[in-house]
């Protein structure tokens, strides 16, 4: 033993000796390995919650465009059928 150490300096080498039996840290590559993976799985979570939200906007820009080329088709239908009357007019005045 070392005679510099005082008694409590003893104690705390003692008792930080018997918890490290206690204790098995583990290597640090596996605790970085879980960690990169942890923060990879994060990281495709956010990407795949982008995308989700990403597609759901543009299944809404799509809708908004059908909704207006229906309103247009309706339109031109419209249009159609005023020609067709007017001809059919022009036509008996002839």
């Amino acid at each position: 033993e070392n005679p510099q150490l005082s008694s409590l300096d003893k104690t705390d080498l003692a008792s930080s000796e018997g918890s490290q039996s206690l204790y098995k840290p583990e290597p640090l590559e596996k605790v970085l390995n879980g960690d990169v993976l942890n923060i990879l799985k994060v990281t495709i979570f956010f990407q795949l919650s982008e995308r989700a939200a990403m597609d759901a906007s543009y299944v809404q820009e799509l809708d908004g465009i059908l909704k207006e080329a229906r309103t247009i088709e309706n339109h031109l239908k419209q249009k159609r059928e005023s020609l067709k009357q007017r001809f059919t007019v022009i036509a008996n005045t002839l």
